[in-house]
């Protein structure tokens, strides 16, 4: 099959354009230029349609920024995303491996709000409503999500952890290590911070960019701890969430 023709204009003025948006400062011309390989009056040409479009913006200094508009194409793809239904897979298989309840949990400010689950058939049980919500800080899914984006969201927790169970972490001094220990081992581990005797484990959903905008768990309690150990649930589910984000990569 013949590959489609690509546009060269176009194609030069995206690589620009993420280049800007995944840069943790403004550029100028001759820096983009030499790290895409480009003219520099090609790459002059191309900001100042890209600036015209409201994609970019240049700088006091005649530097270049991408504009918060890149962003809220992504947010709106985002928002017609079925994360439901690309979860749908994963969600049936650990509720099959672990026999225990599973939820898909997006963030909502402070908080994570379960936009859906499959329960477990079990007379001892976790169990949490479709629309419930929980602190971000205190639960798998939540601390899941909370470590991939700690950068933004650690000013806004600083002064927020409520108290809900003796093992809640309410000092930052705390929560630092276990989200330096959850990027580590790719899970987040609640050890009963929101429920007693209630555990979980979670696991982020990413974009390509890295940011977390959903993220997996699996929900037990303690009584119900299989022999295979938490490394295994938390295995089971960071494989699972790796698996719905290759999935949003490719939508």
């Amino acid at each position: 099959m013949k590959e489609p023709k690509v546009d060269s204009t176009l194609s030069k003025g995206l690589s620009i354009l993420e280049r800007l948006a995944g840069s943790n400062s403004s550029m100028g011309v001759t820096e983009l230029s030499k790290s895409l390989d480009l003219t520099k009056s090609n790459t002059f040409r191309l900001l100042q349609s890209l600036t015209a479009l409201g994609y970019v913006k240049q700088n006091a200094d005649k530097t270049y920024a991408a504009t918060l508009k890149t962003w809220q194409v992504g947010r709106a793809l985002l928002d017609n995303l079925n994360l439901r239904e690309l979860a749908a897979p994963e969600m049936k298989h650990l509720s099959q491996e672990t026999g225990e309840a599973i939820y898909l949990a997006v963030p909502e400010n402070l908080m994570v709000v379960y936009i859906d689950k499959l329960d477990s058939p079990k007379p001892i049980r976790s169990w949490n409503p479709i629309g419930g919500s929980a602190p971000i800080h205190c639960v798998g899914t939540g601390k899941a999500i909370l470590a991939r984006n700690y950068d933004v969201l650690r000013p806004q927790v600083t002064g927020q952890l409520s108290r809900h169970t003796e093992l809640t972490l309410t000092n930052m001094t705390q929560l630092d290590a276990d989200i330096d220990e959850t990027l580590r081992r790719g899970y987040a581990i609640d050890h009963g911070e929101f429920r007693e005797r209630i555990l979980s484990f979670g696991a982020a959903i990413t974009l390509p960019s890295g940011e977390a905008i959903a993220a997996l768990g699996v929900s037990l309690p303690d009584v119900n701890m299989p022999e295979k150990g938490p490394e295994w649930l938390g295995s089971l589910v960071a494989h699972a969430a790796n698996s719905v984000t290759a999935k949003v990569g490719r939508t």
